[in-house]
Formats: structure tokens, C-alpha cells, sequence
């Protein structure tokens, strides 16, 4: 599509005045007005620009497969997302898995087991293990995003299932992704974190097992959430990156691993937009911008 000089004007007048994501928010419409949608323009939207609030659910629900390209049907489709919840969910609680005062974040678990063939017998229940632990942080997470029970289920469900099938295999790697990256902007920190041991003790789990769920807010993690649920797990390398950036002249002062793993799994909340947004100019620096046209 070629350049148009009136709405790059408009753009550009929009972000000078702080309305930075005004044709952003038109060009998503303009996207959502398709039939069928073109999911892969969705994807290169939500890796070029955050999500607005009001289409996010929506929109995560699409490049997840929970609702199809086809804008006709999916009210039919989530009326057969509700009915699956209440049956699997109905399932549960007769078997004494659940009951009426069980956490949604438990039963999220157990419907997710039993739709996966992994849910355990009852007389073999244990404490949830490595594997649950990052099922349920992404849980409480995606219950402070999604209002809706059924929605909330079925994001965390084909998050955890895209993630894995999508990632599992990048997910060792990541760490010496990052040591690459930190290595590029702060070799001076990067060494320091290797003398004293600390870059073997970071929080990697918490970070790209996890995705940041339980580390950073809500509010800052949608938005790292919108580039891994359109395509990127690369960006949870430039966060952690950012962090170790954020927090250099502490880091460089601590020399108790256990000190510095217990410091970046409870950091600060107060600048994790500010950090995210780092983050993302970084990953679109190294990895470059896709490229989208409506």
C-alpha cells in the first residue's frame, strides 16, 4: 500500500498531541470489519502495536482459535465454548474433583488435565508440581485480564497449548538469548552477573516459562502477552533484558544469588510499563518491525 502523506500527517500530529494509538485503534477496526478476518494481518498488527483494551479479548481470541475467521459464526462458536466449559466443568464435580468452593484457578487446572488426558486419580492427587505451578501463574494472571469465566478458561487453555506447541522447543534456548542481547547493550553488566554467579540464578522460569505471569502487573503484561500470542516468544528475552537493564546499578552492588533470583521475581511495580515499552523498541530494533497494510 502506498505511502498516504494525509494520514501520515495525521499521525504524526495525533502522537505530538499524546494521541499516539488514534489510527492505530482506526486500522484495527478497519481489520475487524473483515469476513473472514485475515488472522495473519491481526498478527502483524498486535506484533507492530499494543492491542487497545476495548479489542484485546477479542482479538486474542481469534489468533488463539478459540473463535474462527469467519465473523459469522461466532456467536455459534461461543455458545459451543460455554457448553463445553459447563460440561467438562458439570464432569468435575461429579467426580469430586471439584466442588462449589474449589478456586477457578483450581478448577481451570483440572478441566484443563482432564481435556488433555493428564488429570491424575483422585487418591493420587499430589501438590501441583513444576508443569501446574506455571499453568496456575498464568491463570491468576489471565483472570485479572478476562472478566468472563468462560473466556478467562479457554484463553489460558489455548495459550498454555499454543505456547508449548509454538515454543516449547525455544523455551531452553531463551537464556543464552538473553546473555547474546545483554551482551550487545551492557557487556560490563553481563560480565558482572557471570563472575559472581548471578546469571545462572535468574529467574528463567519465572520469565519464559511463565511469560511473566506473576511478575509483572496485568497492565504491563497484556501488552508483552500481545506479541507472544502473535507470533513472538523472543520478546520475553528483550524483558528480561530490560529488567537486568532497569536494574543495573542494584544488581551490580549484590553479590547474594539468592538476593538477587529473590529481588527480580518480586521487583518493583511502579515502572513495568516503562520497562515494557523498552522492551518492545529493543525487540523491534533487533528483530526488526513487520510490516502491515489495511
Amino acid at each position: 500500500m502506498a505511502d498516504d502523506p494525509q494520514r501520515n500527517f495525521r499521525s504524526a500530529y495525533y502522537e505530538k498531541v499524546g494521541f499516539r494509538g488514534v489510527e492505530e485503534k482506526k486500522s484495527l477496526e478497519i481489520l475487524l470489519k473483515d469476513n473472514p478476518l485475515d488472522v495473519e494481518k491481526l498478527s502483524t498488527f498486535s506484533q507492530r502495536f499494543p492491542l487497545p483494551s476495548m479489542y484485546r479479548i477479542h482479538v486474542w481470541k481469534v489468533l488463539l482459535g478459540i473463535l474462527p475467521p469467519h465473523s459469522d459464526s461466532h456467536a455459534l462458536v461461543s455458545r459451543y465454548r460455554v457448553e463445553q466449559f459447563e460440561d467438562v466443568s458439570v464432569a468435575l464435580t461429579a467426580m469430586r474433583f471439584v466442588h462449589g468452593a474449589t478456586q477457578p484457578t483450581e478448577l481451570y487446572l483440572r478441566m484443563y488435565q482432564l481435556e488433555s488426558r493428564q488429570l491424575p486419580r483422585r487418591s493420587e492427587l499430589r501438590p501441583p508440581d513444576d508443569e501446574d505451578e506455571n499453568f496456575l501463574a498464568i491463570a491468576r494472571a489471565m483472570e485479572e485480564i478476562a472478566d468472563d469465566q468462560v473466556d478467562c478458561y479457554w484463553l489460558i487453555r489455548c495459550f498454555v497449548n499454543q505456547f508449548k506447541l509454538k515454543f516449547g522447543d525455544s523455551i531452553p534456548h531463551l537464556p543464552k538469548s538473553l546473555e547474546h542481547f545483554l551482551s550487545q547493550e551492557d557487556g560490563a553488566l553481563l560480565a558482572h552477573l557471570k563472575v559472581s554467579g548471578a546469571l545462572n540464578s535468574l529467574p528463567y522460569c519465572l520469565w519464559f516459562r511463565r511469560c511473566f505471569a506473576g511478575c509483572l502487573p496485568e497492565s504491563s503484561l497484556q501488552r508483552v502477552w500481545d506479541k507472544v500470542i502473535s507470533g513472538s516468544c523472543k520478546i520475553l528475552v528483550f524483558v528480561a533484558v530490560e529488567i537486568l537493564l532497569s536494574y543495573k546499578i542494584m544488581l551490580m552492588g549484590m553479590s547474594d544469588l539468592d538476593g538477587v533470583s529473590n529481588f527480580l521475581s518480586n521487583m518493583p511495580q511502579e515502572n513495568t510499563d516503562a520497562i515494557v515499552t523498552k522492551a518492545i523498541d529493543l525487540w523491534h530494533k533487533y528483530c526488526g518491525t513487520p510490516m502491515h497494510s489495511v
